[in-house]
């Protein structure tokens, strides 16, 4: 990271953004469906346009699950649950189309039956973790504060503080850094979708005090510009202005730009898709090793070859803070980690219904027990080991 003064930005966006609604319905209908039977494999996507929901992919699981009343019930907990909104959840028509896993891609994963004896990884690619003690979740504070934004703008609209917002909006947030450290808020955008009764003058207003203020207080100064709905009106909102897919948030789900990204999303994703378990394991390998002190920001890689148990390479990139040399903490990673999908899957308990929360304002620096890769259970450990 370079000493002189930058700025950076990141976004987020609402729960009721076409793209997270998708993200959201697909892990709904993956939760039903390991709560019954937790060995489900999935791989649900989910699009949406004007009055319609297509949910596809390939699911073998021994439930049933009644996926059009699941993506319903989704559609309404997100608020679309009004003509005058552009988008009903009992109105839309809602479209299946999901076959069985492939057997090829299945003997890989299941034990004993691919060409190797363990459970093997759901398919190739490679998986990064990113931890930054610049915030006390460990994550960069543009992020940060761009999902508790969103987060603010969806509990204003609920519990009816500005009853004139509708489920669709962003947030951007761009941090003025100094040495490496975040120091003050430069620029707040927001756009949210809205009644059309209701003056660009009173949007901008209220959601400055009732929505922005709350969040950055400690940040703003008296340079810090705002840009409430700059276009002027955002009337028309969800999958009528934009259709939505799975997995085209993944830059939201992550860490806002900063550190890499993998190739592919999570939602609608059994744990054994390591584009999911394992994504979740660098966050908690590299959250331990910032809360131990080894590093003050960690990036973690683990690649894998599908119908193979041990990851293909393991690298640790801690953009030259770390306290000890990197090839010390990459044979810590592998001492105190488990590193293969059916180890990630015990260890981080995901065969439960936990997948739909994590769906909307990030999969990561959540305060919530059920995201177990948040864990810093191992800090004590590594930092001991370290000799620190």
């Amino acid at each position: 990271m370079s000493k002189e003064k930058h700025f950076f930005t990141s976004e987020s966006v609402t729960e009721g953004h076409p793209d997270k609604m998708c993200d959201q319905i697909s892990d709904a209908i993956l939760d039903a469906m390991i709560k019954e039977d937790p060995n489900t494999r999935a791989g649900i996507e989910t699009s949406t346009k004007t009055g319609l929901i297509l949910v596809f992919g390939e699911v073998t699981t021994k439930t049933y699950v009644d996926v059009q009343n699941v993506a319903r019930e989704t559609i309404r907990q997100i608020g679309y649950d009004k003509p005058e909104y552009g988008f009903d959840s009992d109105a839309c028509s809602v479209l299946i189309s999901l076959s069985e896993q492939s057997p090829d891609i299945a003997q890989g994963v299941d034990e004993g039956k691919g060409l190797h004896e363990e459970q093997g990884a759901g398919d190739q690619g490679m998986m990064f973790g990113y931890a930054t003690n610049e915030t006390p979740e460990l994550m960069p504070l543009p992020i940060t504060l761009a999902h508790k934004l969103t987060m603010k703008l969806a509990e204003v609209r609920k519990n009816k503080t500005l009853d004139w917002v509708r489920p669709d909006g962003k947030s951007q947030v761009t941090v003025e850094y100094n040495n490496g450290k975040p120091v003050r808020v430069d620029t707040v955008v927001i756009s949210t979708q809205h009644d059309s009764k209701v003056s660009h003058d009173q949007i901008e207003k209220e959601i400055i005090e009732k929505v922005v203020k709350p969040v950055v207080a400690d940040w703003v100064d008296d340079n810090t510009k705002y840009h409430i709905n700059p276009t002027g009106a955002f009337i028309v909102g969800g999958p009528v202005a934009d259709a939505g897919l799975t997995g085209r948030k993944i830059i939201v789900d992550t860490y806002g730009g900063q550190g890499a990204h993998g190739g592919g999303c999570f939602s609608g994703k059994d744990p054994s898709k390591v584009d999911r378990s394992a994504t979740y394991l660098a966050r908690y390998i590299a959250k331990n090793i910032v809360a131990a002190g080894l590093a003050d920001k960690c990036e973690v890689e683990l690649a894998y070859a599908i119908g193979v148990a041990d990851p293909v390479s393991v690298l640790v990139d801690c953009k030259g803070t770390n306290k000890i040399e990197e090839e010390k903490i990459e044979e810590l990673v592998k001492k105190h980690f488990k590193l293969k999908p059916s180890q990630i899957i015990e260890e981080l308990n995901l065969r439960r219904p936990i997948f739909q929360k994590t769906a909307a304002y990030g999969h990561f620096g959540r305060d919530d027990p059920d995201f177990t890769w948040e864990k810093t259970d191992k800090a004590d450990e590594l930092k001991k080991d370290a000799g620190l």
